[in-house]
């Protein structure tokens, strides 16, 4: 089982509660057992749904998590809140997070969750993986790459990587001493990965890469980076020319720009990266030649799902962030909650956030038995992050003034949101994708 797995990285205080948890539930089943054989049959025990939860962000809630997954959740939760949290503000300051933060993820077994263990991975399920994607969000700290660097980047090494390459940077990653990036997007080149102009050509057997990357997550920090590049400008089309680049930080002619100052996301570390003459050797290459188009298609519903999950993630934050709020601030004599017009502005964000929720849960477990495809994450990512942005802007509304002061969660929260329509492809590219699949005669 994952927790079995993960305690050996836990610390001792957390592997404390973990077993003490894991008696009560041994406990529990016992019963549950006892009962079976006396009554002969027993019922699972019930997980509400986050509509029926005293709050969206419960523990114990939604039919697609277990006990197990419980416990791993309290793990996560209490990371974020005793490592991250206290320090977010001062690396909001400095633009960029601890390495310190890394590491002490990795020993609490958070990074590369779904990474098999035999690669060096955590070797958890998927669902694991997104309560890490969760809790982070729950947090309301953007600034540790946790989700690029394990279920972005990792799984481009333990898919299509040598077993030297994996054996090389897939255990350093897990735990927390190799930081990963992957650069895709350049200053000509966004959602259009076709439109690429890094280019590396043959020289004996090294490659000589020439080329500039921008709005790379983990850009400053990382020590090794995917780099999409060209390698056949004569290929039929762009997707037939295209190859992946494992690039390590200190590599002769790499360089990395200053760190972007950005509307939001301010703590989390983004670059430019300049390759000039970068010699590497054939071994830098990941997978094949000229297949690195396809290696991304396979890849991108993942990350997509990632920005859907986190987004609606962080919909339920600011969802319950205001309330507490409305229900504490006074105005004409009474709290803004006994205003009906404002009991009904939660009412709205409430519903279209649990329907929301119904269909990331959906897309969850759909990806878990490895049957989610690129137009029902396109709808994924589109959906959440769209609905991110709205509850961010009532949200804010809700707090008034307050709202508007960075000291407040929900003003973070409403800058981080504003780019998650934008990365990992626009939504007018997702909805392209969709409605390709809906017209498509095929």
């Amino acid at each position: 089982m994952f927790a079995l797995k993960t305690l050996r990285s836990f610390s001792p205080a957390a592997k404390n509660v973990y077993l003490r948890s894991k008696q009560a539930i041994a406990v529990a089943v016992s019963r549950m057992q006892h009962a079976e054989l006396q009554h002969g049959e027993t019922a699972a025990p019930f997980r509400p749904e986050t509509s029926m939860a005293k709050t969206l962000m419960d523990i114990g809630t939604r039919r697609i998590f277990s006990e197990e997954h419980d416990l791993f959740r309290q793990n996560v939760r209490r990371f974020f809140q005793e490592e991250v949290a206290p320090y977010h503000a001062q690396w909001e300051k400095a633009g960029e997070v601890s390495r310190e933060v890394w590491e002490k993820a990795g020993e609490h077994g958070l990074l590369g969750v779904y990474t098999p263990e035999e690669h060096g991975g955590i070797g958890g399920d998927l669902l694991s993986a997104a309560i890490v994607w969760e809790e982070q969000m729950y947090s309301n700290c953007s600034g540790p790459g946790f989700s690029l660097h394990s279920e972005i980047v990792m799984p481009y090494i333990s898919h299509y990587g040598s077993k030297a390459q994996i054996e090389r940077y897939i255990p350093q990653m897990a735990a927390g001493k190799c930081i990963g990036a992957i650069a895709m997007t350049e200053p000509g080149a966004g959602s259009d990965l076709q439109g690429a102009k890094t280019f590396a050509k043959k020289d004996g057997t090294d490659w000589i890469l020439n080329g500039s990357k921008v709005f790379i997550t983990n850009g400053w920090m990382s020590d090794v980076v995917i780099v999409v590049a060209v390698t056949d400008r004569e290929a039929k089309t762009a997707a037939h020319g295209i190859s992946l680049f494992l690039v390590d930080r200190g590599t002769k002619g790499y360089q990395k720009g200053r760190k972007l100052e950005k509307l939001g996301l301010k703590a989390q570390d983004t670059a430019e990266l300049f390759f000039e003459d970068v010699r590497l050797p054939a071994e830098a290459l990941l997978g094949q030649v000229n297949k690195g188009f396809y290696y991304l298609m396979n890849e991108l519903p993942q990350e997509r799902l990632l920005i859907a999950v986190m987004g609606l993630a962080s919909c339920e934050f600011m969802f319950e962030e205001s309330r507490n709020y409305v229900m504490q601030r006074k105005a004409f004599g009474r709290t803004i909650a006994d205003l009906q017009v404002v009991q009904h502005k939660l009412a709205e964000l409430k519903t279209e956030i649990c329907v929301g929720r119904a269909f990331i849960d959906s897309c969850l477990q759909l990806h878990s038995e490895k049957k989610l495809d690129s137009s029902t994450a396109s709808m994924a990512k589109y959906w959440a992050t769209d609905l991110q942005n709205r509850v961010a802007t009532q949200c804010l509304q809700l707090h008034g003034g307050w709202g508007y002061m960075w000291e407040y969660p929900i003003a973070k929260a409403f800058a981080d949101a504003r780019v998650q329509p934008i990365y990992g492809g626009t939504n007018e590219i997702m909805k392209e994708l969709i409605s390709r699949n809906i017209v498509s005669k095929k």
